[in-house]
């Protein structure tokens, strides 16, 4: 297991699994997460959003909120950021758009061996025992080089 995110994308194998969902008939070992007990999760004294911590920017403790949260339950919603609603909505767009093509296509752009940019599996997953179901698409600077490979011609909405 990684002791540190950087440690982590150096973990994380390029090769990724991908399975056709409609033809699974039973979850492979490597994802049951049966140690995992669900009565177990810390309590918050932040306000929370369905369990998860809120953290307000505006809090005079923000950072400690956010230390707190990441160490107790390694997520946190973050409210007053001041990032406007169609910034926000565009980004969930594209990330919609990205992550609905097929897996052949979103392989034209993995991460390679020793980078931090580009389509994987979740570098935090090195952190666990077991697999997620996940992937992910790491920008670490510019996408624009995984754009013009994922839509030759119609890369400028992405990033």
């Amino acid at each position: 297991m990684s002791s540190t995110i950087s440690d982590a994308f150096q973990e994380v194998p390029v090769h990724i699994r991908h399975n056709d969902l409609e033809s699974i008939r039973e979850v492979h070992d490597s994802f049951i997460w049966q140690d995992v007990d669900v009565d177990d999760h810390p309590s918050v004294d932040a306000a929370t959003v369905g369990g998860v911590p809120v953290v307000d920017l505006n809090d005079p403790n923000a950072m400690k909120l956010v230390s707190h949260a990441c160490e107790t339950w390694g997520v946190f919603q973050v409210v007053n950021h001041e990032v406007p609603l169609s910034s926000l909505q565009n980004i969930e767009a594209q990330a919609r758009r990205l992550f609905c093509l097929p897996s052949e296509h979103k392989l034209k752009v993995a991460r390679l061996p020793g980078s931090i940019s580009g389509y994987g599996r979740v570098p935090v997953s090195s952190f666990f025992p077991k697999l997620m179901w996940s992937e992910g698409f790491t920008i670490a600077d510019s996408p624009i080089e995984h754009a013009r490979q994922l839509w030759p011609n119609d890369y400028t909405q992405f990033w």
